[in-house]
């Protein structure tokens, strides 16, 4: 589903940040854009930054699954900084939570959390409905067998050791001298 990504620009909190950018909206369905001026207020501009498409993986439902039950369903933006006229390239949208936790780990991309559209959720819902199988939670139980009675493994199985393994290093340079 291709979804418009609505950026804003708004003056810095600091002298050192001139201006601050955010994801802000995104537009289910939206044609293609180009960084299109959507609105003006004072000194925050929004933005139609780019037009990317959001595309559901079978493997990726659990994810989805565990968005969409969060407090706030979101869909994630991944962008980058770049120098330029467009300074943010818009690398991916995604709904997993997970997918976009593990952009966060490089530390190069910008993660930005947008709450998901009411029908933008009830597409995810829909996708989620037929392809999710909750697995079913098998505890693991020890086996019955015990391994403290043979003492298999001591030692390097290659050399040959006619002395006891457990022998202490300092007893045996004391044998050497």
């Amino acid at each position: 589903m291709p979804l418009g990504i609505v950026l804003r620009k708004s003056r810095g909190i600091t002298r050192w940040v001139p201006w601050c950018w955010r994801a802000v909206a995104v537009l289910p369905g939206a044609a293609p854009a180009n960084w299109h001026e959507m609105r003006r207020e004072d000194d925050a501009v929004e933005y139609h930054a780019a037009t990317l498409t959001l595309e559901l993986h079978g493997a990726e439902a659990e994810a989805y699954h565990h968005g969409l039950n969060a407090e706030v369903p979101s869909v994630y933006v991944v962008m980058r900084e770049q120098q330029g006229d467009a300074p943010l390239e818009l690398l991916l949208v995604t709904a997993s939570p997970y997918e976009a936790q593990d952009y966060t780990d490089s530390g190069e991309e910008i993660v930005e959390k947008i709450p998901m559209p009411s029908a933008l959720k009830a597409w995810v819902w829909d996708f989620v409905d037929a392809f999710y199988e909750e697995e079913v939670f098998v505890k693991r139980r020890r086996d019955k067998k015990r391994v403290d009675l043979a003492e298999d493994g001591i030692g390097d199985p290659r050399i040959a050791q006619v002395a006891d393994v457990y022998r202490s290093p300092s007893l045996l340079k004391r044998r050497l001298q």
